[in-house]
């Protein structure tokens, strides 16, 4: 039996299909640490942690910024079940930096003794902010890169 050439990428949320794209390689956030992913790798499943992933074809990448779920990897398939997922160019930074700065503000008062503010859910809403920030800043370099290459 040979090796598949590339992988079906399927990333779904409950509220829509956001890929369903033949591709080179992946990289998600696994809850044990970042997960590369080539044709042919072993069947594993793996919980989502919040943070950045990203897919190649050919020689470009795709970002996205996902959060919590599930990811199941065949030989020739992933397949994510993510509870948010966001495309690199759908992020309004303007609103990833308000939540931002409104999560940096939970965290200092509840470090200051605020007992009101939920630790945990600060502390989620900072990542997923500094991932969406992290994503969105990636699509951006990447494609001033692409356009310096076709001038």
């Amino acid at each position: 039996m040979s090796l598949p050439t590339h992988l079906t990428l399927e990333i779904v949320t409950p509220d829509r299909a956001l890929v369903t794209e033949d591709v080179d390689e992946v990289q998600l956030p696994g809850t044990e640490g970042y997960l590369g992913i080539l044709p042919g790798h072993t069947p594993l499943l793996t919980a989502l942690r919040v943070g950045p992933l990203w897919y190649r074809k050919g020689t470009e990448k795709f970002y996205l910024s996902v959060a919590f779920g599930f990811a199941e990897v065949l030989p020739d398939r992933v397949r994510l079940l993510a509870r948010i997922a966001e495309r690199a160019e759908e992020i309004d930074v303007d609103r990833a930096e308000e939540h931002r700065r409104k999560a940096e503000e939970m965290l200092q008062a509840a470090k200051a003794g605020n007992t009101d503010i939920d630790l945990e859910r600060a502390r989620v809403s900072l990542m997923k902010a500094l991932t969406r920030l992290q994503v969105a800043g990636r699509h951006s370099a990447h494609a001033a890169s692409q356009a310096k290459r076709r001038n």
